[in-house]
């Protein structure tokens, strides 16, 4: 396992030098603000902020660095749901009326021109989506038709539709770029895609609202939040059979997961709880309990592994967590309800 992980931080040296890495930006999908506001990583401060659409919530950098893509929704927002008396979500029924599905899209934003130069037809509804290894194509949930779209990004055609379980949302591509991994929120099922043919190819359940997926760094294990049940369960990617359910510490709402595979922790953004659980990968412990702002969401990892960066909605900032010592050591204020947060490299040339 140490000549595993010491080949895995090599090649990652090796890259960097490559690639000219010398900083990068944080993106950062602001809800209610209809934009994007990118970080910049040295001075924390805010460089840009682009106006992108309708509620932009998943955002993902593309292989290059060039694009940052984001999810847009002409759905309106509708608030957290109330909570019955065993912490389970009491769904309402949304108003088709008052959606505009012309909205729905996958916003494309230009790294060097820093504006939208434009859409991808998605489904309705999109709210998270993963994307392929070689950048062509993205797997998107549309939450509000059961469905799963993959379109192609050079001409923007919806490739395929699959039929998933009510409501999808989290979308996670795996190690191997071979399955992705669909959460469905409603009975808890996570459909499992294959990601050639875009055919179902498994499927598993996850009860209490499972939001996302993240897997170690070889795919073996993949780690799913179940935000009603405040645990997260440890999945194993071949049999699709649960090995374990780790339970969180009393208030969480497990939202977003990452597995750092540095520190070997496993992250969760645990939502009304305005914390994040650091965990070990090796016993499965709570390690430590961070405090952040209120109803963290969406996570991303700084390409050293050095901090973790965390989107705190109502609090309208993102936190900066130190993973040396699980501290957190920074706010930056965004947009008005930054959802998600992704990782743009810088070249050397300071060219984007």
């Amino acid at each position: 396992m140490k000549r595993y992980w010491r080949a895995v931080l090599c090649l990652a040296f090796l890259a960097l030098i490559r690639f000219g890495f010398a900083g990068y930006l944080i993106a950062v999908s602001n809800e209610r603000s209809g934009s994007i506001s990118l970080v910049e990583s040295e001075s924390r401060s805010v460089v840009a902020t682009i106006l992108v659409g309708k509620r932009p919530r998943g955002i993902h950098a593309s292989p290059d660095g060039n694009f940052v893509f984001v999810a847009l929704s002409g759905t309106p927002i509708a608030g957290p749901p109330l909570l019955d008396p065993q912490g389970n979500p009491i769904f309402r029924k949304e108003d088709p009326a008052n959606s505009d599905h012309a909205a729905d899209a996958i916003g494309v934003v230009d790294i060097k021109l820093r504006k939208l130069v434009r859409t991808i037809p998605s489904g309705s509804d999109p709210e998270q989506f993963a994307v392929s290894r070689d950048g062509k194509r993205l797997y998107i949930s549309n939450e509000d038709i059961s469905s799963a779209s993959v379109v192609n990004v050079a001409d923007g055609k919806v490739i395929s539709t699959i039929p998933v379980k009510e409501e999808p949302e989290g979308v996670a591509l795996s190690p191997d770029g071979k399955r992705v991994f669909i959460t469905c929120e409603t009975r808890g099922e996570v459909c499992v895609l294959d990601a050639k043919t875009d055919e179902k190819v498994g499927e598993f359940l996850v009860p209490g609202r499972p939001r996302n997926v993240a897997f170690t760094a070889d795919g073996s294990l993949a780690f799913v939040p179940s935000e009603s049940k405040g645990a997260l369960h440890v999945i194993n990617t071949k049999s699709l059979a649960t090995e374990k359910v780790i339970t969180l510490p009393k208030g969480s709402r497990p939202m977003d997961v990452i597995f750092d595979p540095i520190s070997q922790q496993i992250l969760t953004s645990n939502g009304r709880a305005g914390t994040v659980c650091a965990i070990a990968a090796s016993n499965y412990e709570v390690q430590k309990t961070i405090k952040v702002g209120k109803r963290p969401w969406g996570m991303a990892l700084a390409p050293d592994n050095s901090c973790l960066y965390v989107a705190n909605g109502p609090s309208d900032d993102i936190s900066v967590i130190d993973l040396k010592t699980d501290q957190e050591v920074a706010r930056i204020k965004t947009g008005d309800s930054p959802w998600g947060v992704a990782i743009v490299p810088v070249s050397t040339d300071g060219a984007f």
